[in-house]
């Protein structure tokens, strides 16, 4: 496909809309990661369908298969020196955290905490967390800035201590590198980068992601895009970014979102704020989705 950032491409990708910075992608994510070079890609984070809508009658072996195909893409594209960060439903990522140790590095395995809202379960112990994984092809080689991703130290740094380990007897530092642990709110109505979308992930999350990750203008690729989050916090701290979703609504936000159109097929495309509800129409939705 030439040259420039397009140039990743082996072949043309799907419906998209491209500018320097980036691109996004209306299309199925495996086709579109098939038509990407080996070792073109720096960084990417994958959320997932969660074995519901087109995938809601499969049994957990046949979504488990369909998952690795893809994953196997990802691996592909991915530099030697990139990271790949794989989200999951708690049911599912005992499968894929196997999966994928055996056959790559799964360097850290991140906890994302969050607030409790809405109806919670009853009859046994909901979740308030969803898992991540770090994988990466070489240990040895991996981009990961430590500094990007460094937090107050809440123990001995604040009540003045020395650490007697030390030789000589130091205070103990005052920033760590963030724990595996990661307490963000999940996004609200009010909140400014809210849009339309059942399960959008919040830019903080994605913030720590990218910073540890990745250097500035390098390549972060998104492949279940959704709200296209990933791909305005890459745009934000400097990266270069690709983002594909299957859904053409969700296509509509990423064109919008990340100033790539301002029209799609005569529709001009602005922001309008839609809270999310518990009706039947939304659970038919969700189940209709490409959810990110």
């Amino acid at each position: 496909m030439g040259s420039g950032l397009m140039g990743v491409f082996k072949e043309c990708p799907d419906t998209f809309v491209s500018k320097a910075e980036g691109a996004a992608i209306l299309g199925d994510a495996t086709r579109n990661l098939r038509k990407i070079r080996s070792n073109s890609i720096d960084l990417i984070f994958a959320d997932p369908p969660y074995n519901i809508g087109k995938f809601k009658k499969l049994e957990t072996g046949d979504y488990v298969s369909w998952c690795k195909e893809w994953i196997g893409e990802c691996m592909r594209i991915l530099k030697p020196t990139g990271s790949f960060y794989l989200m999951s439903a708690t049911q599912f990522m005992p499968y894929l955290d196997v999966y994928t140790a055996s056959e790559y590095t799964v360097l850290s395995r991140i906890v994302w905490v969050y607030d409790s809202s809405g109806v919670q379960a009853k009859n046994y112990f909901g979740s308030r967390y969803e898992p991540i994984l770090m994988i990466v092809k070489d240990k040895t080689k991996y981009v990961f800035n430590s500094e990007a991703v460094m937090v107050d130290a809440k123990t001995g740094s604040k009540r003045k201590l020395i650490d007697y380990r030390k030789t000589p007897p130091q205070p103990y530092n005052s920033k760590k590198v963030r724990s595996n642990v990661w307490n963000i709110p999940r996004v609200r109505f009010k909140m400014f980068e809210y849009e339309n979308h059942p399960t959008q992930k919040p830019e903080k999350l994605l913030e720590i992601i990218i910073s540890a990750s990745s250097r500035e203008n390098q390549i972060v690729l998104d492949p279940f895009a959704g709200s296209f989050t990933t791909c305005a916090v890459a745009k934000r701290l400097g990266r270069k970014f690709f983002g594909i979703d299957n859904n053409e609504e969700y296509y509509k936000i990423g064109l919008r979102r990340l100033d790539l159109a301002s029209e799609y097929n005569g529709e001009t495309l602005t922001k309008t704020k839609l809270r999310k509800t518990n009706n039947k129409s939304k659970r038919d939705h969700l189940l209709t989705s490409n959810l990110h």
